[in-house]
């Protein structure tokens, strides 16, 4: 069993089959060494987790959980696309997307929720690059979508 597995079992974390694409684009991308997923809302059981706007009824706790959500997602996408969690080598770049009215601000706050589990699962692996960016909608009204670029072993 790897760190990775084994933090996963540790923390309670089982890995949800990998969403669908809701539009024309597959879940990931391999190509020398790296895993790009696309996209992933907060989807549990196939059911959006929070939809709405940062700053107009979804607070910073809200949204920081759903992309925590989107996260878990997202790893699981990259697992499929590694072969497996265990062929995880290091978590390169995450982007966070918050669907937001102009005024908000803490879309870092938000979008710390991915990042710590990445952290959490891969330990000093998981620390990535990021970029936390607002927008004023994101697809079927998700608050966050996250995707992310994996090295493989």
């Amino acid at each position: 069993m790897s760190k990775a597995s084994k933090r996963l079992a540790e923390l309670g974390i089982e890995l949800p089959q990998p969403p669908k694409p809701v539009a024309s684009y597959v879940p990931f991308k391999s190509h020398k060494g790296m895993v790009f997923c696309s996209g992933q809302l907060p989807f549990i059981n196939g059911e959006l987790n929070a939809k709405g706007i940062c700053g107009a009824g979804i607070d910073v706790a809200t949204a920081k959980q759903a992309a925590r959500i989107a996260a878990i997602n997202a790893i699981a996408v990259l697992a499929e696309g590694a072969g497996g969690i265990d062929n995880i080598d290091h978590i390169l770049r995450l982007t966070g997307y918050v669907a937001a009215t102009p005024d908000f601000t803490e879309h870092p706050a938000v979008i710390n929720g991915a990042s710590e589990v990445f952290q959490e699962i891969f330990g000093d692996d998981g620390v990535h690059s990021r970029a936390a960016v607002g927008v004023s909608s994101l697809p079927l009204g998700s608050c966050v979508e996250i995707d992310a670029i994996a090295a493989t072993k």
